[in-house]
Parts: C-alpha cells; structure tokens; sequence
C-alpha cells in the first residue's frame, strides 16, 4: 500500500493526476479556498457541468460526490465533495466526512480514474479539527484501497505546514513524501 498513497504540500491546480477532489459547497457553484482555486484554475467549463448537475439534482449533499470535467486543469475529472460542517453537536460528523472520501473514491473508480488527488475536506472554513480530519481520511482511505485495486495511487494535497505535518505524522512510514509543487 505505501507505494499507492502520497502525501505533496502544494497547489492541488497543479497535481497531475487524472482527479482532483473539490471541497465543495452544495451550491457546486465555487466559493472560497480550493473550491475556488479549482474553478478558477479550470474555467468555465466545470462551472457548465456543476450548474446541470445543480438543474438536474438541486446541488449535492453533504458527504455525496458528483463529477465534472477538469476544464483547463491538468486532470481530466474534478470530483466536487461537499464535506460536514463542524459544529457543537458533532452527530455523524466523521460519518459524514468518511463518505466525502468513500463516495470521491467509488466515483473515481466507475470513471476508470488511476490517479486520484485529495485536499484537506472540511478543515477551512468548515472548521472541521485538522487532525481529526485527517484521521479520517486516512483511514478511509486506506480501507478502500485495501478493498479495491483499480486506484493506482492517491495523493493527499496539503496547502498549509500544519496539515502537512499532521498527514506526515499519520502516514509515518506508510508512504512516498513528494516535493511541493
């Protein structure tokens, strides 16, 4: 398994892979951090595809994933994920989180996705705790790839040190530390 997981600091605009996971609002309109750098970066076109999935559908539900184009990207598909809120409550929080990363990944795997690259769901402006985000994620991930070998390789993107630090901690020896982008 170490070889097929990876752990970059960067743009996650610039990874090339053949997915980008967007953290997403339900909207799928854009917003703020990566999901704007995301549509951004990739132009008009995945703003097209999410406004018919938005017309077909009514937006996306927390913990549910959609696909579009890549646009201008590198990567041929982004996969838009809306990821919980954090709140005082906390009911089904990591549930939910753990179903961004699950659903991202069954997505990849019926496009035929090889490569797929994650940012840290929920841990901006959703004020999900970062680490326990990523322990999440992690292990999300890992039971998935343990279950299903079409997915050659996942790449965690970190953007901040903090985040990086955390995965790096996490990840330990369990996988390939790439330079950032």
């Amino acid at each position: 398994m170490a070889n097929r997981i990876k752990l970059v600091k960067g743009d996650i605009t610039k990874i090339e892979v053949d997915a980008i996971v967007n953290a997403a609002n339900s909207s799928l309109l854009g917003g703020g951090g990566v999901d704007g750098a995301i549509h951004r970066a990739g132009g008009k076109a995945i703003l097209e595809e999410c406004i018919a999935i938005r017309n077909k559908q009514g937006g996306c539900q927390t913990g549910e994933a959609v696909i579009t184009t890549g646009g201008s990207l590198d990567a041929k598909y982004v996969i838009h994920t809306v990821g919980p809120v954090w709140n005082k409550v906390k009911t089904k929080l990591s549930m939910l989180l753990a179903n961004c990363y699950q659903n991202s990944l069954q997505l990849a795997v019926e496009h035929q996705v090889k490569t797929i690259a994650f940012p840290n769901i929920s841990t901006g402006i959703y004020r999900y705790p970062k680490n326990k985000a990523a322990t999440v994620a992690v292990n999300t991930v890992k039971d998935f790839l343990e279950a299903h070998d079409t997915i050659e390789q996942v790449i965690f993107v970190c953007f901040d040190d903090e985040n990086y630090e955390i995965y790096q901690a996490l990840l330990g020896g369990d996988n390939d530390v790439l330079l950032s982008c």
